[in-house]
């Protein structure tokens, strides 16, 4: 088979689906470091359907997950080798901080492209998939890639997006709710204790405030506990600004914490209306926002159906010390 009718023939759906689950979890690493910008993997193959290069978007300004691939292809003089371009998300076709992806795929010698969510953004969906198939790609969502893994695939790279998706479709972020319980169903730690949740739960929590651009809480808890709400348990991104939104209507959090958390890298706001802090949190492109707050907040939002994620930690004192971890959707 000469390399033209080669090009031009798709790889296994089991190369493909492996390829896309590394692309997701390029992706995942940076979960938090991108807004406004989305987290988007890519992975590029050749013809026998080996791995020539994976990259990540990593933060907004900087070269996108495809560029970023390509780059490194190049490096490695691997790039006249790319067959097929595994991407979690539709490529861009339009210039803004960076060009178009569209530009830089259509420059390889791909003819295979693996899409796995569509562009959410009104203004643009559809516009990189459909260049790419005037340009002679063959143009393929995961979802319909004839392999038993596809359907979970799909649904993990719409998760991936589901927080850009939230902000550019309704303006608002994507709220998780954070929420400890002990055996009886109490969020209130013992007297002396600050938690009761395990080791590994701790550093779930840690997670989430990874990937949160803005955290939210009460004062009944910053006055009970003196929260850091820093990232201690896992390496957090260099650089990262979060904000601290304090739902505080009575102005009962001292100033000196104010000052504490400013200094500890926070921008603060005092919120004594949070539709009006969320939505302005949406437009300063903030993607997420966590609640870690005690039974009144945690309450309230949970009945407001603000919230998209509720990830609840339930401790049920096994021997082994294990809890149990519960995340469901607002929409389920």
């Amino acid at each position: 088979m000469g390399r033209t009718e080669t090009q031009h023939t798709p790889l296994p759906p089991a190369i493909v689906a492996a390829a896309f689950r590394r692309a997701l979890d390029e992706a995942a690493v940076y979960a938090g470091s991108t807004a406004p910008n989305p987290p988007v993997g890519c992975v590029l193959l050749d013809a026998a359907g080996r791995l020539l290069a994976a990259a990540a978007h990593r933060r907004a300004g900087e070269a996108h997950a495809e560029a970023r691939a390509i780059a490194a292809a190049q490096d490695l003089g691997l790039a006249s080798a790319i067959h097929t371009v595994v991407v979690t998300l539709e490529p861009c076709n339009h210039t803004g901080r960076t060009p178009p992806c569209t530009d830089a795929i259509t420059a390889t010698p791909a003819r295979h492209i693996v899409i796995g969510a569509v562009d959410p953004n009104p203004g643009v969906t559809g516009g990189g998939a459909a260049r790419l198939a005037a340009a002679g790609f063959a143009v393929t969502s995961v979802a319909d890639l004839a392999d038993p893994l596809a359907p979970a695939l799909a649904a993990d790279a719409a998760r991936l997006i589901a927080p850009f998706a939230k902000r550019v479709t309704t303006g608002q972020p994507f709220i998780t709710i954070k929420q400890a319980l002990d055996e009886t169903g109490s969020m209130i730690p013992p007297p002396g204790a600050r938690t009761f949740t395990s080791d590994a739960s701790l550093t779930l929590a840690h997670s989430l405030r990874r990937r949160a651009d803005a955290i939210l809480t009460g004062s009944g808890t910053v006055l009970a506990d003196d929260p850091a709400f820093t990232v201690r348990r896992v390496a957090d991104f260099p650089g990262k600004r979060r904000r601290l939104v304090l739902a505080d209507r009575r102005h009962r959090v001292p100033a000196a914490y104010l000052e504490a958390a400013r200094q500890r890298g926070f921008e603060v706001e005092v919120s004594d209306d949070l539709a009006t802090s969320l939505a302005r949190l949406g437009a300063d492109g903030a993607l997420e926002v966590l609640v870690e707050a005690g039974p009144t907040l945690t309450g309230y939002m949970l009945a407001s159906g603000l919230w998209d994620e509720h990830v609840r930690i339930t401790r049920h004192g096994a021997a082994d010390g294990t809890d149990h971890v519960e995340i469901r959707h607002i929409a389920a």
